[in-house]
């Protein structure tokens, strides 16, 4: 525990615990009908999201803490994103936006293996994985397509009135996100299972 908070005061930490705090305000303001601040806050998490990593790296610091803060932040802001998607669409007016707003389920199955596997994971010895290449990119999509809706989408969005997105359109852009979801979801199995394997080969020793 303690060397979890060793050198955890650091710019990209701080980002991580911000976009945590802003999570709150974003599903406030959505569920208020001030989808224009939303969509705006919504934005500053995805854009700061894409930074405190690279300042990590930039300046030498990436920390114990940072490695857990900043999944956390994307999960939190991922499940918060697809469980008022999922409630809103479900309530829309139009049939075809309701059927397919069981789709969001996909990302909130998703999230919640993950944190309750990474539990599991801890509790036995094992390290919950960083985010290789297939997760960064999920997310970066999950980030541009939620806020594409948000911004333009049917129902909800801050700027309908100048464009909106087709409603097939914004359902082909939700599944590319939830395929990638799932391909980032899957690219995590090998190295759980190449884990367990070097802890049961260490526990014969």
């Amino acid at each position: 525990m303690k060397d979890l908070f060793k050198g955890c005061l650091t710019v990209p930490n701080l980002i991580s615990v911000i976009r945590i705090i802003l999570i709150p305000f974003f599903a406030y303001y959505f569920m208020q009908g001030e989808f224009v601040v939303a969509v705006i806050i919504l934005a500053l998490s995805g854009l700061s999201d894409c930074v405190d990593g690279k300042i990590a790296r930039r300046f030498n610091q990436i920390s114990a803490l940072g490695k857990l803060l900043d999944p956390l932040a994307d999960k939190l802001t991922q499940i918060t994103l697809a469980v008022i998607l999922f409630l809103t669409f479900n309530k829309a007016e139009d049939a075809m936006l309701k059927a397919f707003s069981w789709v969001f389920l996909v990302f909130i199955g998703k999230e919640f293996v993950m944190v309750l596997g990474s539990i599991i994971m801890l509790s036995i010895g094992l390290r919950p994985g960083a985010a290789e290449i297939y997760g960064k990119v999920a997310t970066l999509a999950f980030y541009v397509v939620m806020i594409f809706i948000i911004g333009f989408g049917p129902e909800v969005g801050a700027f309908r009135n100048l464009f909106t997105i087709p409603n097939p359109l914004m359902m082909i852009l939700v599944v590319i996100s939830a395929i990638l979801t799932m391909v980032a979801f899957f690219s995590y199995i090998p190295d759980v299972i190449r884990q367990a394997k070097e802890k049961k080969a260490n526990s014969k020793k």
